[in-house]
């Protein structure tokens, strides 16, 4: 396994594939070499564009990896359902869906059910600096669905193909990835398939934790506002093929 300070990530071919070119990004940190078409064509895209951090997680539980889902989407999971006594997910999210209309919602929940079947963990944490230096200390990179609006402070957007438009715009999401904390600086290092991005001439910059974690709640404004930590499941890649 690589060193989260050699992560290298590749330049997402078009608005909609930043997803899975981080996900690409993260199997080869673990070891795979998989190829982009085949993790674009596996994972089924929103209407409006784009995928799910869920349907990466989903991807990558098929091919042999553990993953964890540490979300802030309200919209998704009531905060409830994770105190003392934890709801059974799967029955919340089949009597949410019952009752709730929104088509982007029943797509989403598919999505979870999928995860939660395939053996996928979803928790709720605090997030805070703290809480992201744990997950990083220990050299696992982490996938991030977050918002792009926010994490550039540049104008909102319109269309596939995202065109400028502060008016008649809509807020942006996007997937990078977290792959190192600076303590002293407060600031966590990110791989970003955008090329080129506002922020960096460079694919892995350093960013402001607080900008950060503002630009990660964010997120939830396009469904994401999630972490999502994968692993290997026995130390090495997943099931070449799977």
């Amino acid at each position: 396994m690589a060193r989260p300070d050699d992560f290298h990530i590749a330049a997402q071919p078009d608005g909609a594939t930043c997803g899975p070119t981080c996900l690409q990004a993260l199997y080869r940190f673990h070891g795979e070499a998989v190829a982009l078409d085949a993790i674009v064509q596996a994972i089924p895209q929103l209407d409006d564009g784009g995928v799910l951090g869920v349907q990466l997680a989903c991807h990558a539980l098929r091919r042999g990896y553990r993953a964890d889902i540490y979300t802030y989407n309200v919209q998704m999971f009531d905060p409830t359902w994770f105190r003392g006594a934890r709801s059974n997910l799967r029955q919340k999210l089949v009597a949410q869906a019952a009752v709730k209309s929104k088509r982007k919602l029943h797509f989403a929940t598919e999505a979870y059910l999928d995860f939660l079947d395939l053996g996928g963990r979803v928790d709720m944490r605090d997030l805070s600096a703290q809480f992201l230096a744990g997950l990083l200390a220990g050299g696992t990179p982490v996938l991030t669905g977050l918002s792009s609006t926010w994490l550039y402070g540049g104008p909102r957007e319109v269309g596939r193909e995202p065109v400028d438009d502060d008016v008649r715009g809509v807020p942006q999401g996007h997937f990078v990835v977290l792959c190192g904390w600076q303590a002293a600086a407060r600031q966590v290092r990110v791989a970003d398939p955008l090329r080129p991005n506002p922020l960096s001439p460079e694919p892995v910059y350093w960013v402001d934790v607080d900008r950060l974690i503002a630009s990660i709640l964010l997120g939830i404004v396009t469904y994401d506002a999630n972490l999502i930590v994968l692993r290997p499941e026995r130390g090495g890649g997943g099931r070449p093929g799977a």
